[in-house]
């Protein structure tokens, strides 16, 4: 279920996209952080699990253009994980025509060493579908055409804690348990970050959710 709330002192919306095999509600509380910045949100569902990413971007159009449609400013995007690559292929097929800023919490822009090494055992695949096979560091031709050089502003925000200690072994330091540090990064990126956090609780850290919003406001992370 998709969660929206409208701002009553902005005109600025933000969307948020979960990461592969989580929900809204893992967005929870960024969104009420962001609804107390005075933004209006919207907290998306998508079914993470049974589809590629563009056909996920397809899914999601109809309710993001309705929002963005009901504002009277920018809106921009707040993404978890696998959400920041969803966000991209999305932008480059459907912009809105007032886009503002982008920050992606934990995205793996360069792919996943863990994808590379568990995308052909068959749990795996059962388990995180066809966007599954997308998050490796290695992909073929059809996916990087999905994701093609940015022309707007994002932020990333990256971790450098793991809760993770069998997956962390295929992992180059730093890294959150789940994406390296050095593959979070993008070409034509405004700002970059690392905070003291493992890659499920970048949605919830605070730290990471102040500097969401100063990113939103100001196109740039606050120093620390």
């Amino acid at each position: 279920m998709s969660e929206r709330r409208q701002a009553a002192s902005t005109p600025d919306g933000v969307v948020l996209l979960h990461g592969i095999s989580r929900t809204a509600r893992s967005f929870r509380r960024m969104g009420l952080a962001l609804d107390d910045a005075g933004f209006a949100t919207l907290n998306l569902d998508y079914d993470s699990r049974r589809k590629p990413l563009d056909a996920l971007a397809e899914d999601i159009h109809p309710s993001l253009d309705r929002f963005a449609q009901g504002l009277d400013g920018a809106v921009h995007l707040v993404c978890h994980s696998m959400g920041g690559l969803l966000a991209r292929v999305y932008l480059a097929r459907h912009r809105p025509a007032r886009l503002g800023r982008v920050v992606m919490l934990g995205t793996p822009n360069g792919g996943s060493e863990i994808a590379d090494r568990l995308k052909n055992l068959a749990p795996y695949r059962a388990y995180f579908g066809p966007a599954g096979q997308q998050l490796v560091t290695r992909r073929d031709a059809a996916t990087s055409g999905l994701l093609p050089t940015i022309d707007y502003e994002a932020g990333i925000i990256a971790g450098n804690r793991s809760v993770y200690p069998i997956t962390s072994m295929a992992l180059p330091r730093p890294h959150d348990g789940r994406v390296s540090v050095a593959n979070t990064r993008l070409d034509g990126m405004a700002d970059h970050i690392v905070i003291r956090t493992s890659h499920p609780w970048l949605v919830r850290n605070r730290e990471v959710i102040a500097q969401t919003i100063a990113f939103l406001r100001d196109g740039r992370f606050s120093t620390p």
